[in-house]
């Protein structure tokens, strides 16, 4: 089997569940390929979308919250969405790609290139299957107006909401959101902990901004300090330099703070701590709870991540609070209260698919 797997640089969670699908392609003998599908009309173009993105998230969520409320009200009223023709004009570009590289199946985790299959479909051109992954913990704008042959959903739940918006019943898929292999293997904390050279029987938070480093880490960095005491804190900044650069002014001499900036060992980092903080994902959230960690979850990105954060704390898969002192606060109960923890972990079991790749890999071959 060959797939196609189209993603885009707006955010890091697309492209890691589009990767941790690959994975288990390749691993059972499969071709996948993981493409950036706006590079098709140029370099130019996909910097130009995902940087835009990125800048807006980081500067101006409260921006982005807006477009996002104007999004769900236009999805309402409008059968076509100006997204769906501005993402239109991709059609030319992909067609020719597929042409000249035929797939079994295309898989979509994210919104943009399955507006664009869905012109393709209008006009005619030939696809193969499409597979739609959705990354967050509701139903986005526009993915009503997408004309996928199957939507693969990250919680049963949403189903219903899903249905009231639009897509059809029976090309929903309940089969989770996907993490790498990593974040599903079986190591215990004693053994990570050794992997990363900490202290066997240390207490250590760990606080995440996700692949942008959005959010006031260096306020609840500070307050978290202050607030705990003998607990070690490891700092993940992702790709934000800005905020690394700011972390280690602050911080770089505090004995009880180590900034990691960017990892690759991020699985492990999740298997070795106590209790993180991080913005509400929903591939960060969804590899936490693989991870099986107390989550606290930060202050959202105004929506998709508003949704992430309120599904997660009504299952019982994580805390959080309206200020960043309330967010401390819940982070320590965590950290003392070993049921409290404990059970958590266990709701993280209960309501998150660990093997969703599998399972997703599993579908799309019994299809073909």
């Amino acid at each position: 089997m060959k797939a196609l797997i189209l993603s885009c640089n707006t955010g890091g969670g697309h492209n890691s569940a589009g990767k941790a699908i690959a994975e288990e392609l390749l691993e059972r003998g499969d071709e996948a390929y993981v493409l950036d599908y706006l590079c098709l009309a140029g370099e130019g173009v996909s910097k130009l979308v995902g940087d835009g993105y990125v800048q807006i998230v980081k500067k101006t969520p409260a921006l982005f919250g807006i477009i996002y409320k104007i999004g769900m009200l236009v999805s309402r009223l409008m059968k076509k969405s100006p997204v769906y023709y501005v993402n239109g004009r991709m059609a030319k570009y992909l067609d020719t790609y597929i042409r000249e590289n035929p797939v079994d199946v295309i898989i979509m985790p994210h919104l943009y290139p399955a507006e664009t299959i869905t012109y393709m479909k209008q006009k005619g051109m030939q696809l193969p299957l499409t597979i739609a992954v959705m990354t967050d913990y509701t139903c986005i704008p526009f993915w009503e107006e997408t004309e996928c042959d199957y939507y693969i959903l990250p919680h049963a739940k949403l189903k219903k909401s899903c249905v009231k918006r639009g897509i059809p019943q029976e090309k929903l898929v309940n089969l989770g959101i996907p993490v790498s292999r990593a974040c599903r293997r079986t190591i215990s904390k004693a053994d990570a902990r050794k992997k990363l050279g900490l202290a066997e029987d240390g207490k250590y938070f760990l606080v995440v901004g996700g692949s942008m480093g959005a959010g006031d880490m260096v306020k609840l960095v500070g307050t978290l300090l202050k607030e705990s005491n003998e607990e070690q804190i490891l700092i993940v900044c992702g790709n934000n330099r800005k905020v690394e650069r700011n972390m280690r002014k602050r911080y770089g001499k505090s004995e009880r703070i180590t900034i990691l900036g960017f990892t690759t060992q991020m699985p492990l980092y999740l298997k070795a701590c106590d209790v993180l903080f991080t913005k509400p994902g929903g591939l960060t959230s969804t590899e936490a709870a693989v991870a099986g960690i107390p989550i606290v979850h930060t202050d959202p990105i105004p929506g998709c991540e508003t949704a992430n954060r309120k599904f997660f704390t009504k299952f019982g898969m994580s805390r959080s609070a309206m200020t960043i002192k309330g967010q401390i606060e819940q982070g320590l109960v965590l950290m003392h209260d070993k049921t409290l923890a404990n059970e958590m972990i266990m709701k993280q079991k209960e309501n998150i698919l660990s093997d969703s790749a599998k399972r997703i890999c599993d579908f799309i071959e019994n299809q073909i």
